[in-house]
């Protein structure tokens, strides 16, 4: 197999001299923290969702932490949410001492299975007071926090059923998912809270950042005094009214949002293009993520799944071979509950989740941004094919040897 030559990375941020310039304009000024962009990037992104406020933080991280905070989910509180995600959609409640309840995900969109949070409530909680509890744990459920997992889209209607009937919050984890829509509605917007994030290998960077989104007064004015080390919006520097984080995000990260915002649906319309390319070369070798009806997917990584025979030693080696060759990839995601943490707290083994460990474990991220061109998506499907193809052929030979030892 030949060698590339030139790396192709996994992601890399698409920045452009509006970007570059925003930033120079806040260097010149006295406000590099709590600025006016702070205030423009927020009312732009408001407007962007169509929703009421925008609070803006330092991660993705921060944002879900102050929303169980704001929440009241604590000691005591369960969560419903997916094993199959970045680990800061569970660690949130933690923060919190509050506990994930994990179940499985549909097989073919990677998405939170809202039928088996039905089942497990049907089996495993009991009602009292108006009030969801888990019989095991005596913990009240309080939430459900659905993730759009690689931009695509939850089944939002059923989760809402399902909360609604029990009472429970919706938080939105859509870091992954801006711009993605539900029958013309942005995700992030159809629950009590919604969070997002700014990366640089997600759609639209700020450096590191994230936001809150929500239509509730209280949670907004909540997050605004927690961000900042629970001083008062309108109150003195140094009076604290809470305890507080600092989740702050300077004026430089909102310049560059404020920029990249201006631009996001070119930049969106460039991912698409990326993963049509993908598909059409990929249509009919390999498995992809399903896109439900009815909803509009933002791209933020590009994952194939390897046929389900093939072992995590073999998506490994594939892997290793895809890196050898120059060519960025990863594993998204490694199952939540089989982090060493997570299995050491809470006792978690291997087959609690097996539609979340088979596709974990047979899924490979490859190079996906904004710029990547059609040779270098040439570059990696060549390479690819190669080591399925040498992947297949190894395992037939060795089924093959261990019949003739058999015999």
């Amino acid at each position: 197999m030949k060698k590339n030559n030139q790396i192709i990375p996994l992601s890399r941020p698409d920045i452009s001299d509006r970007e570059i310039k925003s930033v120079l304009e806040v260097l010149r000024t006295p406000h590099l923290s709590l600025g006016p962009k702070l205030v423009e990037f927020e009312v732009k992104f408001a407007n962007y969702l169509g929703i009421k406020h925008a609070i803006a933080v330092n991660s993705g991280t921060s944002g879900l932490h102050l929303s169980i905070r704001c929440l009241q989910i604590g000691e005591g509180d369960a969560v419903f949410t997916t094993p199959f995600s970045f680990i800061a959609s569970a660690n949130c409640m933690l923060f919190e001492g509050a506990t994930p309840i994990f179940v499985d995900i549909e097989e073919n969109t990677f998405n939170i299975d809202h039928s088996k949070i039905t089942d497990y409530i049907n089996r495993n909680c009991y009602s009292s007071s108006g009030n969801l509890f888990d019989r095991e744990t005596g913990k009240k459920v309080k939430a459900i926090l659905p993730v759009h997992v690689f931009g695509q889209p939850c089944d939002m209607a059923e989760i809402k059923k399902i909360a609604d009937k029990y009472k429970l919050y919706i938080i939105e984890d859509a870091c992954e998912a801006i711009g993605a829509e539900i029958n013309g509605q942005k995700v992030g917007t159809l629950g009590i809270v919604g969070v997002f994030a700014f990366y640089p290998n997600k759609q639209m960077t700020t450096g590191e950042g994230g936001m809150i989104v929500t239509n509730d007064d209280f949670i907004a004015e909540t997050c605004k005094c927690l961000r900042n080390q629970g001083r008062g919006n309108n109150g003195a520097w140094l009076a604290h009214e809470q305890l507080g984080f600092n989740y702050r995000i300077g004026d430089i990260n909102c310049a560059i949002g404020i920029a990249q915002l201006s631009r996001i649906e070119e930049m969106l319309e460039k991912r698409s293009r990326v993963a049509e390319l993908y598909n059409e070369k990929l249509n009919g070798i390999i498995e992809k993520q399903k896109t439900r009806l009815n909803v509009k997917k933002s791209w933020f990584v590009y994952i194939v799944c390897l046929p389900s025979h093939y072992t995590r030693k073999d998506r490994d080696n594939i892997l290793y071979q895809l890196s050898k060759n120059n060519i960025g990839c990863n594993n998204y995601f490694p199952p939540i509950h089989l982090q060493p943490y997570y299995q050491k707290e809470f006792g978690y083994e291997r087959g609690d989740f097996p539609i979340t460990e088979s596709v974990s474990e047979r899924t490979v991220a490859l190079p996906f941004h904004n710029n990547l061109t059609a040779q270098e998506i040439d570059s990696v499907v060549s390479c690819l094919k190669n080591l399925l193809g040498l992947t297949a052929f190894l395992n037939i030979l060795n089924l093959f040897i261990s019949h003739i030892s058999n015999v």
